[in-house]
């Protein structure tokens, strides 16, 4: 499939309406038996967040994060985690706690920032955003995680790939991961993604020490409080949005199986 070739300078793609997926997720979450809950942030802001419990009699249950839309600009995520909560896609045998949308006013504007012109992204040190206050104030309540993954597009990528953050080693998940995607979307082959080098693998490892980096990602504040292993996958935003959508479940599902060993 070829780009669309709209992105220029920016994000260009299609938007979407942000309330009417807010009550989507929440009315497929709540009868799939999701339990559900809204973070007030501001009058005119939100977060929802949702948690389904491991099935009845599985012991010691792996314990799941994701998130999405912390990037207005990027819609294909949070259409992503509805796709995998609507298909009762996410193993039964494991706890999840879900973000589908981190910047609601964002998203609704169809722009990277919130209206403060803060990145969301970049602020889990600082605490400047409404927005990220409310969801450390959440997260601080989450037992410690087996893995967390963030949903994430690149609108100047011209293929899917993803950054880990893995300083134990655990086994490798990330080359099974591309290998899927790699069967309905193309990968990211340049030496340089992101101002980063690159083997061409479209699997990037950062240096893991948030005190020589300021501005914390997400990924940064959960490896230093809530979980030792994170993916941020990203997809290339310049090709159609359920193109988009379907490269992310199918991370999403291939992550999950491998880290249980399936």
């Amino acid at each position: 499939m070829q780009r669309l070739g709209i992105n220029q300078g920016g994000y260009h793609g299609d938007a979407i309406d942000v309330e009417a997926f807010l009550a989507c997720f929440l009315s497929e979450a709540q009868t799939r038996n999701w339990r559900m809950e809204t973070l007030p942030v501001e009058p005119d802001r939100s977060i929802l967040t949702a948690y389904r419990p491991a099935a009845p009699g599985v012991v010691a249950p792996r314990r799941f994060y994701l998130s999405a839309g912390i990037h207005g600009d990027e819609p294909a995520g949070p259409l992503a985690l509805l796709d995998l909560v609507r298909g009762d896609q996410l193993p039964r045998d494991a706890e999840f706690w879900i973000c589908p949308c981190l910047n609601r006013c964002g998203l609704a504007r169809n722009q990277r920032c919130n209206p403060e012109g803060i990145d969301l992204n970049r602020d889990y040190n600082h605490l400047a955003s409404p927005e990220i206050s409310a969801h450390i104030q959440w997260l601080t309540g989450l037992p410690q995680l087996d893995l967390a993954i963030l949903l994430h597009e690149d609108w100047e990528s011209a293929g899917f790939y993803l950054y880990e953050l893995n300083p134990d080693q655990g086994p490798d998940i990330t080359h099974p991961i591309i290998q899927d995607v790699a069967r309905c979307c193309p990968i990211e082959t340049a030496t340089e993604i992101d101002g980063r080098p690159s083997d061409g693998s479209g699997i990037l490892r950062p240096p893991v020490d948030p005190s020589a980096r300021p501005d914390w990602p997400e990924a940064f504040w959960l490896l230093q409080n809530r979980c030792r292993r994170s993916l941020t996958l990203e997809a290339p935003s310049d090709f159609p949005l359920a193109f988009r959508v379907a490269a992310l479940t199918t991370a999403v599902r291939t992550a999950l199986r491998r880290l249980e060993g399936r």
